[in-house]
């Protein structure tokens, strides 16, 4: 990504080959890129009429992806056990448990009513057990990033590794490579990923559906993905570390082999 353009043009993945045009008239200027960013998503973000009682205060009290992150992990994992889900943010509310896609979906709702757009981060596996995060870009006050801002995400898993990221990583790639490493368990390894614009679903609902939403995972699945190139022998070291772990710990949560856990959102 070259100084000064917007991830909107190169990063982003869209049906329409080509540049958003608007970003072409402001890609100069980081403020007026960060304002048409905002008006957009919130011209496309349902109006508080269209929430209930119940959800309305969830959105008023989570206004940064802290605070979403916070109450994603107040919610207890949901382990599918009475078959496969793909629920809306309105499911999820109503029920009060979420899965790794669910929670990221849950996010996009709730920060696109405070500004942020309703991107995820797609994620393939070699063992077909994918991934999906959301992630937003905050600027913070280091003039070397030249206003663009940094990369973090919101995110629930099984597994601690997989949650959310503090908004320190230049580019979504480097965002992505932060999960390489808890990635890697018996079978699981990143072989690709994809930024994704959830506004590209149309006029599907996926904000408030009460049926299971296989369209929106149809669609994650059939989009390309950039593959991302990881060394063979870093893989087979990560891999082997795992399971001599696992023969220690059978059933704990794995987080202390890893690297980095400073830029992880609080597991607390």
């Amino acid at each position: 990504m070259g100084p000064g353009t917007s991830y909107y043009s190169l990063s982003l993945w869209s049906p329409v080959p080509g540049p958003v045009p608007l970003v072409q008239l402001v890609k100069a200027s980081p403020r007026l890129l960060r304002i048409s960013r905002a008006m957009a998503a919130f011209r496309d973000a349902p109006p508080k009429e269209a929430f209930t009682r119940r959800e309305w205060p969830i959105i008023r009290r989570c206004r940064s992806p802290e605070q979403v992150q916070r109450f994603l992990r107040s919610l207890p994992y949901n382990w599918e056990r009475g078959g496969d889900t793909l629920r809306s943010f309105r499911e999820v509310v109503r029920r009060g448990t979420a899965q790794c896609l669910e929670a990221a979906l849950v996010a996009a709702v709730i920060l696109e009513q405070h500004g942020y757009p309703p991107l995820v981060v797609s994620f393939e596996s070699k063992d077909g057990i994918d991934h999906v995060i959301y992630v937003f870009r905050r600027r913070g006050p280091a003039p070397h990033d030249g206003g663009r801002g940094r990369w973090g995400s919101v995110a629930r898993s099984r597994d601690a590794g997989l949650h959310g990221r503090m908004p320190v990583f230049r580019t979504i790639r480097d965002l992505v490579w932060s999960y390489f490493d808890p990635y890697v368990d018996f079978t699981g390894r990143i072989t690709g990923y994809q930024l994704v614009d959830l506004r590209k679903l149309g006029r599907y609902d996926w904000r408030f559906s009460r049926q299971n939403m296989w369209k929106v995972e149809k669609f994650l699945l059939d989009i390309p993905h950039r593959r991302l190139r990881s060394s063979d022998r870093r893989y087979k070291k990560l891999h082997e570390r795992y399971k001599e772990y696992r023969k220690r710990d059978p059933t704990g949560p794995v987080i202390d082999i890893y690297s980095h856990r400073d830029t992880w959102m609080a597991l607390d």
